[in-house]
């Protein structure tokens, strides 16, 4: 799918889905992941065919811990640095973050000086892992009133069932996040990763925001056909989104 984003003249942004690859079941067919024990020789292929789609950027895919890691990119970074968020300023280095139901998260400055991208599930969400990409390219002169962000596609709310450790770990520091859950069975509750994650952005200053609103079009678990699922599937594959300076 290509991110329905207003961006800067020059800055270029993706989100890739489940077909178009090699892979074989259970991870049919453009699975990114090479850590979730498909053949490697597919995985390879299948992110040489994305490279491919991106006009000449190199996607540098990152090892993701689900912490608050923050790397800015090069061409030289290696496929494999441990981080959940990345940036770069480089022209053709795709800030790339890998995901099968948590949140990607793709910033862009104002101007298009610098591009950022995070993988935000509700630990690193919560963790601080979006104000750390942010204070990475506020060191380098971006302005929070003129950046844009775009959300792409996880787990729903109507699917994502969290203990009530997760509703206190965003309570605890933002009181107004109690809005983003719902009660779900017994003890457990339903939960709303882009609204979670649009309020971090707000609370930094971010107000120009696309993409999922939450809406049943947005959701991994809701749409086996073109997004990959942990939660639905158990095993998995992966898929990406990420933006790049042509």
């Amino acid at each position: 799918m290509a991110p329905r984003w207003p961006l800067p003249p020059g800055v270029h942004a993706f989100c890739s889905e489940r077909a178009g690859g090699v892979s074989a079941a259970p991870y049919d067919t453009l699975n990114l992941g090479d850590h979730v024990g498909d053949d490697p020789q597919a995985v390879a292929e299948n992110r040489r065919r994305l490279a491919a789609g991106l006009g000449g950027a190199r996607p540098v895919f990152l090892k993701q811990v689900h912490g608050r890691g923050v790397v800015r990119l090069s061409a030289g970074t290696p496929d494999g640095t441990e981080a959940d968020a990345c940036w770069t300023s480089e022209r053709g280095v795709a800030c790339t973050i890998m995901v099968a139901d948590c949140l990607p998260v793709l910033l862009c400055t104002g101007g298009g000086e610098a591009v950022g991208a995070a993988h935000c599930g509700w630990r690193g969400l919560a963790g601080g892992v979006l104000e750390a990409l942010w204070s990475a390219l506020a060191n380098e002169g971006a302005s929070a009133g003129a950046a844009r962000a775009w959300l792409g596609p996880c787990i729903g709310p109507e699917a994502f069932e969290v203990g009530p450790e997760v509703r206190a770990a965003f309570v605890d520091r933002d009181a107004g996040a109690a809005a983003a859950f719902r009660p779900g069975q017994g003890d457990r509750l339903l939960a709303d990763l882009p609204a979670l994650a649009r309020r971090r952005l707000a609370a930094l200053g971010i107000s120009a925001i696309a993409g999922n609103d939450g809406g049943p079009g947005w959701s991994t678990v809701a749409d086996p056909s073109r997004f990959f699922s942990h939660r639905r599937d158990r095993v998995s594959g992966r898929f990406a989104a990420g933006l790049w300076r042509g």
